[in-house]
């Protein structure tokens, strides 16, 4: 990880194609700017972290019993 200290219209860039500037600070927040191409997906934190959550939840079966169900289906259908 990479802790920096940036004043207001400093930027920071990333992997030449990804650019990230802070606009303006006030008491505990801060607002930036992300340039970025898109094809390049930007997600808040909280927002990523719903996200994979919700992946790992399809990823596993809410029921043994369908998994179980699906053991008794013709091979060919």
């Amino acid at each position: 990880m990479l802790a920096l200290t940036r004043r207001v219209g400093e930027r920071i860039v990333i992997a030449d194609n990804i650019v990230v500037t802070v606009v303006s600070i006030k008491g505990d927040n801060i607002r930036i700017t992300v340039e970025a191409p898109k094809e390049i997906k930007i997600y808040r934190g909280e927002i990523f972290d719903a996200i994979a959550e919700e992946n790992r939840k399809a990823a596993v079966p809410n029921d043994i019993m369908v998994l179980d169900m699906l053991k008794v289906l013709p091979k060919e259908m």
